[in-house]
């Protein structure tokens, strides 16, 4: 049970962070814009990786690949999920009228709409995840060949 305290707290700190990035965002009326999305990858990637490094700090001896990943991976998704539920409530009940700036001509109806969105936002952040915490896991693995000597 203790080694998943870590990934959920920092988990809730990344969601807590994206939904001050989005609100700020739509404050300052750009919350439409996707290109100000590509930020979010930065956040979650900066909680996953300061997750997985203080992980390893804590117990650096049991430290291995499987730990540190699970780790990346519970983090992302806690914040994923609690994300995409903060958005969910955001568009249909905090500002409905964002459901109708974003929609485009391509979808028909509005129901569909949003469950494609929701889908959408929860499948960008679990990607965004695993991407990320296979690529920190390169910089934190340990690697076999420091510990090979030279013949």
């Amino acid at each position: 049970m203790k080694k998943f305290t870590l990934p959920i707290r920092f988990g809730i700190a990344v969601s807590g962070s994206l939904i001050v990035y989005f609100l700020m965002l739509s404050l300052l009326d750009l919350h439409t814009n996707i290109f100000f999305s590509l930020f979010n990858g930065v956040i979650t990637g900066f909680g996953i990786y300061k997750a997985i490094h203080y992980f390893r700090r804590e117990d650096p001896e049991g430290f291995d690949y499987g730990k540190g990943f699970s780790v990346g991976l519970v983090t992302g998704f806690v914040g994923t999920l609690i994300f995409t539920t903060f958005f969910a409530l955001y568009c249909t009940e905090i500002n409905p009228e964002f459901m109708k700036q974003i929609s485009t001509a391509w979808f028909s109806s509005f129901e569909r709409f949003e469950a494609i969105l929701f889908f959408t936002v929860a499948v960008m952040g679990f990607a965004t995840t695993l991407v990320l915490t296979l690529s920190f896991m390169q910089l934190f693995k340990v690697s076999n060949n420091l510990n090979k000597k030279s013949a």
